[in-house]
């Protein structure tokens, strides 16, 4: 299957499809020294437990070091706006990397955490507390069940599913740069995907997209291990996971701020 992740395009979409284990009779490497050298899941959670609790560590570290009172909100939402902005330099530079960086990917998971701090600590304090913890465990919710449904065979991720996962996000994306360009030039709320009724679908819309993604990830993921992919490509995953897992949580975030907002 042709990925639609750069992180994993490298893989031959002639490939056919492995069935739900990926440690198969038939792919067991036969040398100690292939398998000490092949990706495995294992590698795959350790390098995104490393990179999501790197996250986790900015966020809660920006949350308590950069207060959102009334005298220093202007600071750490200028210091949040930057992070946010090396974050997406840095993630450009992996994605279009042949090989992983775990530097690289290192720190933009730290810049991405330092925004996340930010952004949630003044959602909290300023529009719905309590909404940080419903949206983290409504990602991992999220999370949990696309995980028991890719598994379960329940979604199966194949080539049409990707064109169409990519085609609704260009969509989505093209939107919010509207949204933006409205906002920017005197339009008040934009389009208005960020309030009332229309902010809430949008919003959910953003979430199945992020599922969607996640259901991608788990697929390349597979592929990479019955391919036989080297072991440092588990960092690849662990990037692709980790910014999938971010985009949900924002647009989490943004439909339950709106919810608590207007209840």
């Amino acid at each position: 299957m042709k990925s639609s992740n750069p992180v994993f395009s490298r893989w031959d979409a002639t490939r056919s499809e492995y069935s739900a284990n990926p440690y198969a009779p038939e792919r067991t490497t036969q040398t100690t020294q292939t398998t000490q050298t092949t990706m495995t899941l294992d590698d795959v959670v350790v390098r995104t437990a490393t990179t999501l609790g790197t996250v986790a560590l900015a966020a809660v570290l920006s949350w308590l070091l950069l207060p959102v009172d009334e005298a220093s909100i202007g600071r750490s939402y200028g210091i949040a706006v930057f992070a946010a902005l090396i974050a997406f330099v840095l993630s450009m530079a992996q994605a279009f990397k042949r090989t992983p960086s775990p530097a690289l990917i290192l720190g933009y998971s730290a810049f991405e955490g330092v925004f996340l701090g930010v952004l949630s600590s003044a959602t909290s304090t300023y529009i719905a507390p309590g909404v940080v913890v419903q949206a983290v465990l409504g990602t991992f919710a999220v999370s949990a069940g696309m995980l028991i449904a890719y598994r379960r065979r329940w979604i199966r991720v194949t080539q049409r599913f990707a064109g169409t996962v990519a085609a609704s996000a260009t969509g989505f994306l093209l939107l919010l740069v509207a949204d933006s360009l409205f906002s920017a030039f005197g339009a008040g709320h934009g389009l208005g995907f960020h309030s009332g009724g229309l902010g809430i679908a949008f919003g959910v819309i953003g979430i199945l997209l992020g599922a969607c993604f996640l259901a991608l990830n788990f697929k390349q993921v597979e592929d990479a291990i019955a391919f036989g992919a080297p072991r440092e490509e588990a960092w690849f995953a662990a990037f692709g996971l980790t910014m999938t897992l971010v985009w949900i949580y924002l647009e989490a975030l943004q439909v339950l701020t709106i919810i608590n907002g207007e209840s």
